[in-house]
């Protein structure tokens, strides 16, 4: 049997490791195409990479082509597939350093084909000094630009997790930064009282913010950019970074009929199969079910990736096993500043149909009276009636934001916010105050229902 995995990251490289280890060399032929010049990384290291908090790429290399191959996967690295033939089990490869083709076939095709950054059809917006962030390579770009043309001014355009974090990475580097923002919030998916927490928190980076300002284009001299129109302001820049986000990275897939969902996702069952007999997908290349809408979503998170890529790999040794969804959980930080959210805000709650109610505390990360307290703010999002728990999410200072684990746990338990005020959290003074932050929102939160249920629902 042959098993041919396009893309060598999370995904790719979970599902072959993890089909290596239940059959062996002389049952299972492994085969990987990469485009890119590495495999097994961390992506989402990369703003700290650029930043110098990570000392070099290759710390964020897991695991090395070479100890792939030591384990019997063959690995064509810079090479990409340009198309999927499923009538005939075939996969055309293109060898990006000499430009032939080939085709290889397979018994078993997993697609891992990740995520694309989301890049505006703007004037100017192909010029040099104009990054995106998605890949190892891409991190090494912007990190050698920043060391080779030292710029003194940098614009971040998208205010989610990557273009903060690439923010603050160029921050810590001294150079001076914008973001430009379409939307009247940093991180949309928080609610606007905590996004407004987070856009506190950029300026007192120094950060300019720039809210409610869609970019028009880019005006280059040279062939590079040398600025970032708005409606508003022409923004002198001498580096860009995209921070628009990603869509699924789905076109070939697509173009081999392998169906799609209306995430633009690739579709599989619980088990990573596609529809298509003998392929695979995983990773941010597909969509997946959210637990608490119910609804299909693509989330590019390597922590999905890696899991679904173990299930793809082990059906494909000949295993069982089953990617059951997500709740959305995701946390970051902006310089001191920690934020995380898990499930449904407000908004995505009531368009999922919910009657939602929300509860928001500000307490304190530590007993008050312990050196090194600061203020954290929580924020649930539960159901009218039943006062099930919806969502979460969390701005504060150190050991404020890893809450949003034991808030995830509740939810993908489908747990009610009076089943939460009895959880059993840990104490001591230099981690919670007695009532953990948590537990006082879970009460506040609970109350609420009780009054709605008084009045009538």
């Amino acid at each position: 049997m042959r098993l041919l995995v396009i893309g060598g990251d999370a995904a790719g490289m979970s599902a072959a490791s993890q089909a290596r280890r239940l059959r062996g060399p002389d049952e299972l032929e492994i085969v990987v195409v990469e485009r890119g010049g590495h495999t097994s990384y961390s992506a989402c290291g990369i703003p700290y990479f650029v930043g110098g908090e990570v000392a070099g790429a290759d710390a964020l290399v897991a695991r090395t082509p070479a100890e792939h191959r030591e384990r019997g996967i063959v690995l064509h690295l810079r090479h990409e597939a340009v198309e999927i033939d499923t009538g005939g089990a075939r996969v055309r490869v293109r060898d990006l350093a000499s430009g032939g083709e080939r085709w290889e076939p397979y018994d078993h095709l997993m697609i891992a084909t990740g995520a694309v950054p989301v890049r505006p059809d703007l004037p100017g917006v192909d010029a040099a000094g104009i990054f995106g962030v998605q890949t190892l390579d891409d991190g090494i770009a912007i990190h050698r630009a920043v060391e080779r043309d030292r710029p003194a001014r940098a614009v971040v355009v998208g205010s989610g997790y990557i273009g903060l974090e690439m923010a603050e990475a160029l921050v810590r580097r001294g150079i001076e930064v914008t973001i430009v923002e379409a939307g009247e919030q940093p991180m949309r998916a928080m609610d606007p009282d905590m996004g407004a927490l987070v856009a506190d928190a950029v300026r007192g980076l120094g950060i300019h913010l720039r809210l409610d300002e869609p970019v028009e284009g880019f005006d280059t001299g040279g062939g590079r950019v040398t600025a970032v129109r708005t409606a508003r302001r022409t923004i002198p820049a001498d580096l860009v970074v995209l921070g628009l986000g990603v869509r699924p990275g789905s076109d070939l897939a697509r173009a081999a009929g392998i169906e799609t969902g209306p995430t633009g996702g690739i579709v599989t069952d619980r088990r990573m199969r596609t529809r298509t007999a003998n392929v695979w997908a995983a990773g941010d290349c597909v969509e997946t079910r959210h637990l608490v809408s119910g609804a299909p979503v693509a989330i590019a998170l390597g922590t999905h990736a890696n899991k679904q890529g173990r299930v793809a790999g082990t059906g494909i040794g000949g295993g069982y096993a089953t990617f059951p969804g997500v709740v959305g959980t995701a946390i970051s930080k902006i310089c001191k500043v920690e934020v995380a959210h898990t499930g449904l805000n407000s908004r995505d709650a009531e368009r999922a149909g919910f009657d939602a109610l929300t509860a928001t505390v500000e307490s304190t990360t530590r007993a008050g009276y312990h050196p090194g307290a600061t203020t954290m703010r929580t924020k649930l999002v539960f159901e009218r009636r039943t006062g099930r728990l919806l969502g979460a999410q969390i701005v504060g200072e150190e050991g404020a934001a890893k809450r949003i684990d034991g808030l995830a746990i509740a939810l993908w338990n489908g747990m009610t916010v009076e089943e939460m005020t009895g959880l059993d959290l840990a104490y001591a003074p230099p981690f919670s105050p007695v009532w953990d932050p948590v537990l006082i929102t879970a009460r506040k939160a609970a109350a609420l229902v009780e009054e709605a249920m008084r009045d009538g629902g």
